[in-house]
């Protein structure tokens, strides 16, 4: 029995129509998520924990609603959870589950530009972004993590079909990684990762980067490039602009701003 299952024990869940227990003990990010926050309730022992003299625990899950994909998978999983302590105080805890994604921070170098310029143009990509409202979102290239596959190689393959680059997985640097902090030493077992929405979604992401030389008349070439799966419905235009106007043009996505953060960081402490 996995470590998320016994965990579960005990702990009462109400299920809709068209999901079984197995199948959402199965689904990697309900998996994550137990077990991470497991281990977040159990350092509550530590007495300079701030909860430890009346520590909360898991006492009940409702899975309110599921969406599928393609074959029948699990996508989305919609909850709420009740976690309170013994004086009867509840934590917010609604959450929407999707799991894993990972981004990219595509930095191109003209090859006539000296080797000490910091002469950089990052790639992004315009598409429709149903969710926020809108038929051309800028971002940094980004995709969803399977269940099969690792951060590295799906962080190469969005790579491929979105910019239309092909590299080998150990081109690629993790500024997530590199930058993971630790509070006070405590090691919750989150994972080395940008949360955008941790208030109401589990999705986190890895923030990866790589940089090349190509000749300076391809820079504009790949600005307005059609690229994208259109099989998966993604209708995707490229974007390059000057690495010192990232800030701006990416201003609406926090990938955009959370890379351009991490390696200025990175670079200043002479990490990258």
């Amino acid at each position: 029995m996995s470590n998320s299952a016994a965990s579960l024990e005990h702990v009462p869940i109400s299920l809709p129509d068209g999901i079984t227990k197995d199948q959402l003990q199965s689904f990697r990010p309900f998996k994550d998520w137990i077990a991470t926050l497991n281990k977040s309730l159990g350092l509550q022992t530590q007495s300079s924990h701030p909860f430890h003299s009346d520590p909360y625990a898991l006492r009940s899950i409702t899975i309110q609603s599921v969406d599928r994909f393609g074959g029948g998978r699990l996508g989305f999983v919609k909850l709420t959870a009740a976690i309170s302590n013994a004086a009867g105080e509840s934590l917010p805890a609604a959450a929407l589950l999707r799991g894993p994604s990972v981004a990219m921070l595509v930095m191109l170098i003209p090859d006539d530009a000296p080797l000490e310029s910091d002469e950089r143009y990052v790639v992004l990509t315009v598409q429709p972004r149903v969710p926020a409202g809108s038929l051309e979102f800028v971002e940094l290239p980004a995709g969803m993590v399977d269940d099969a596959g690792s951060f590295k190689g799906a962080a190469a393959k969005e790579m491929e079909e979105e910019l239309g680059v092909t590299i080998h997985e150990d081109e690629l640097t993790c500024l997530s990684e590199l930058a993971s902090p630790t509070v006070d030493g405590v090691d919750e077992g989150l994972a080395a990762a940008m949360f955008p929405s941790a208030g109401g979604c589990d999705e986190h992401i890895t923030i990866y980067s790589h940089e090349r030389r190509i000749p300076r008349d391809q820079l504009r070439d790949r600005s307005g490039r059609l690229t994208g799966l259109r099989s998966d419905g993604e209708k995707i235009t490229l974007k390059v602009v000057p690495m010192k106007e990232l800030w701006r043009a990416g201003a609406r996505d926090a990938k955009a701003l959370g890379a351009l953060a991490l390696w200025e960081g990175l670079r200043r402490e002479k990490r990258l």
